[in-house]
């Protein structure tokens, strides 16, 4: 039986670009000429998984989705969307792949937000049992619109790296990413959680830019992210990243206080 529990299945076309976007750029994706990637709780509605193929196939054409829903009826309804190289089954944290294979890549966004918080290193642990050597689970949350995103990369060790995701144009204040944050953080940002100290820091250097908003938000985003790094904060990647909304940091940056 397929381990876990149904979702609200929200899905919308385009929303997950910004992971997608992420996800292309994983050396993952390139760890073979036909790397497995599995896209765990895709909705009621595949838009999400078909799209993840197109843009994960663009950058290596011999990528596999396979899209997994513990709701028969879902599924049956996917299926009838199947595209070259993406296709659809009944599964949940367990991951189960044609042959036992192992993915090299499993996202679930969207899903452990329904869940309990007590509820997630175990669904972590199952299904990152499931990846390749060197594969990785991302786990995450966003808007229905796709423009307020952070996720969680968790490799068979555990958790390595937090990752938040906005749309710079119109931005108030990147605070707002924490109606938006994975499950595992989410009741964490409090005074005295390192997620709280992440996102104030982040939303200061922020507001500190705003002079250099008259050069668009993109020059103020990285000019935050940059004072972020000045201050000590380990920042990962580089402005590339950067310019498209991204802020990465190791887990233990906002690692929850035990």
């Amino acid at each position: 039986m397929p381990v876990g529990r149904v979702t609200r299945g929200t899905t919308g076309t385009n929303r997950l670009r910004r992971n997608d976007r992420y996800l292309a750029a994983l050396p993952q994706l390139r760890s073979s000429p036909a790397p497995l990637v599995v896209d765990l709780g895709y909705g009621a509605r595949p838009w999400t998984t078909l799209e993840l193929g197109a843009r994960l196939r663009a950058v290596n054409p011999g990528v596999r989705v396979l899209g997994l829903e513990i709701e028969p009826e879902r599924v049956a309804e996917a299926a009838s969307h199947a595209a070259d190289g993406v296709s659809f089954a009944l599964g949940g944290f367990e991951v189960p792949a044609p042959g036992d294979e192992r993915p090299a890549l499993i996202r679930a966004m969207n899903v452990l937000r329904q869940y309990d918080e007590a509820e997630v290193a175990g669904a972590w642990a199952r299904a990152a049992s499931r990846l390749a050597p060197g594969g990785v689970l991302v786990d995450g949350t966003c808007d229905e619109l796709g423009r307020i995103c952070s996720w969680v990369d968790v490799e068979g060790s555990g958790p390595v790296r937090f990752t938040v995701s906005l749309r710079l144009a119109g931005l108030d204040s990147p605070a707002i990413v924490a109606e938006r944050l994975p499950k595992a953080l989410i009741h964490r940002n409090v005074p005295g959680e390192r997620v709280h100290d992440l996102l104030t820091s982040l939303d200061e250097a922020w507001t500190r830019a705003a002079p250099l908003s008259v050069y668009g938000p993109v020059q103020r985003w990285v000019a935050a992210v940059e004072a972020l790094r000045a201050r000590g904060v380990a920042v990962l990647g580089g402005r590339t990243r950067w310019r498209l909304g991204e802020l990465t940091v190791p887990w233990d940056v906002v690692a929850p206080n035990r």
